[in-house]
């Protein structure tokens, strides 16, 4: 069953967090929140000058090029304080959909991960989406948590050296 992808940008709401769809109006602190080089550890490469987190935030907001797939993109701010802790992302494709999630370092341990996760899981599963997957470095404890949290098991599959986490979504 192909996804219902009318509902990616909805705005998403957890215990603490506000999800609002990704913007470009969100850069400048998206940049502060993931300026940590330690958040780059697993994936490689530097954190993005506000510049370049602009740039990155058009291209998301502005989607797939790509017909067979769609993205969806949200920010985590925290409702307590309004800051901006991170993101959530869902690449929806026919076959599956891939998770990724990233909290930045001074709000790390927190199960906000974790629960922005679940959130964009649960409202994934809403729209009809029946495979989730995601991509961890095996060195990567934190994301295999978040990962065993939201029902995924490790496969023996392996992309860039990293394990393929995947679940298969209850029908709701």
């Amino acid at each position: 069953m192909r996804p219902d992808l009318t509902d990616l940008t909805a705005p998403l709401r957890s215990e603490r967090l506000d999800l609002p769809p990704l913007a470009p109006e969100h850069a400048d602190e998206l940049a502060a929140a993931l300026a940590d080089p330690g958040l780059h550890a697993f994936t490689g490469g530097r954190p993005a000058t506000p510049e370049e987190m602009r740039a990155r935030c058009a291209r998301l907001a502005a989607g797939s090029p790509d017909p067979a797939e769609v993205w969806g993109n949200w920010v985590l701010r925290l409702r307590a304080d309004g800051t901006l802790t991170g993101y959530v992302q869902a690449t929806v494709r026919p076959e599956a959909t891939e998770l990724a999630w990233v909290v930045g370092t001074p709000w790390q341990g927190r199960g906000l991960a974790t629960e922005a996760a679940r959130t964009l899981l649960t409202h994934l599963a809403a729209t009809g989406t029946t495979t989730a997957v995601a991509h961890i470095h095996p060195d990567h404890h934190a994301s295999t948590r978040v990962a065993h949290a939201l029902g995924l098991h490790p496969t023996p599959h392996t992309q860039d050296g990293e394990i393929r986490w995947q679940a298969d979504l209850p029908h709701p």
